[in-house]
């Protein structure tokens, strides 16, 4: 599947044909360094040169670092977006965000969410006085009215880690700014990358990524990323990022602006792998549920069609029996590998 023919399969969300140039050429210009080189350079240094007093570009390397903003340039093209940032993990990322608000605040979140997200929320955030709600969002108009006075944020992932739910990030976006002019809609993306959804597009103020899987796709490199238009949320990110150190290194860096320039591919092979494993055991007679968004059996494959563009590699699924066939399954694997995580060239397996 590509941007060719994926209306042919019902999309209506159309993939950005110049997705790969893009991923190519946007921040990487020779012209921009001394040698001219054609892949950029990893600087590692911690400090810069100033002209004069307080005249430099970058000052030090915890503000900003000429790798970093390589990387943050290139995918902020391929977001849409005006800005993009990157951080030390995907957890940091979300604490970055959830600086933006403090004591006293709510976070309405999605009620299934990857299992670093609930836990911070749960056990950290809620030390600093910022009060959490976790509830379904099928009904778009349900999940908004549980908005208090003091939401100040709306946390989404969409499809979500690890049974693959999605929300209509249009509709939830839309009725909550209905709601309060104020409120923070944010999406972690991850599970789609740019390449397959755009969250800013519809409505979400803030999209967040663990850079960890598909966006570096190797497997190799621990990094969180986000994306977003709004001048003001970007300059206080900047500030709270700063001020609390949460970067990433620029080899790190240098990686990832190296694995976008191959991730639509690795996107289009992701989805054709993924649909033809949720279909082999989709047909199983040992499986007793599929859960992926690409099939026609999952309950909002409809809703799919209309706010994304393509699927990722990820497919969950309950078998008819309990843990300890689980435990011998994935203890007799042959190919794929009994480990964390997701995005990478090797198929992973894991039981949450």
């Amino acid at each position: 599947m590509s941007f060719d023919d994926n209306k042919t399969i019902g999309f209506q969300k159309t993939i950005d044909p110049h997705f790969g140039t893009k991923a190519c050429h946007v921040g990487q210009e020779p012209d921009q360094w001394g040698y001219m080189d054609a892949v950029p350079p990893i600087c590692m240094s911690s400090t810069f040169k100033q002209l004069e007093p307080a005249v430099t570009k970058f000052e030090y390397g915890r503000g900003g670092n000429p790798t970093r903003q390589v990387l943050e340039q290139c995918l902020a093209s391929l977001e849409g977006s005006k800005y993009g940032m990157t951080f030390a993990t995907g957890l940091g990322a979300l604490t970055c965000i959830t600086s933006l608000i403090g004591t006293g605040d709510h976070v309405l979140c999605v009620d299934d969410l990857y299992g670093g997200t609930g836990r911070y929320f749960r056990n950290l955030a809620s030390k600093n006085g910022i009060e959490s709600t976790f509830l379904n969002a099928d009904d778009p108009v349900k999940f908004v009215a549980a908005m208090k006075p003091n939401t100040k944020i709306i946390w989404l992932e969409s499809p979500t880690n690890p049974t693959l739910k999605i929300w209509d990030i249009e509709k939830i976006s839309e009725l909550a700014k209905k709601k309060s002019k104020d409120i923070i809609v944010v999406v972690d993306n991850t599970f789609l990358t740019p390449y397959f959804q755009k969250p800013l597009e519809l409505g979400a103020d803030i999209v967040m990524y663990s850079a960890t899987k598909y966006l570096n796709g190797h497997s190799d490199v621990i990094m969180g990323a986000a994306t977003l238009n709004d001048d003001k949320l970007y300059e206080q990110l900047k500030y709270n990022q700063n001020t609390n150190g949460i970067v990433p290194s620029p080899f790190d860096c240098y990686l990832v602006n190296r694995s976008l320039k191959t991730l639509n591919l690795r996107m289009e092979q992701h989805m054709k792998n993924g649909l033809a494993v949720g279909r082999f055991l989709e047909s199983h007679p040992d499986v007793q549920k599929v859960l992926h968004p690409g099939l026609p059996s999952y309950p909002r494959h409809d809703l799919a069609l209309r706010q994304m563009s393509g699927y990722g590699g990820m497919v969950s699924f309950y078998h008819k029996y309990g843990l300890q066939e689980s435990k011998t399954f994935l203890k007799k694997l042959k190919v794929f590998t009994l480990a964390e995580s997701l995005g990478g060239h090797k198929s992973l397996a894991e039981l949450p």
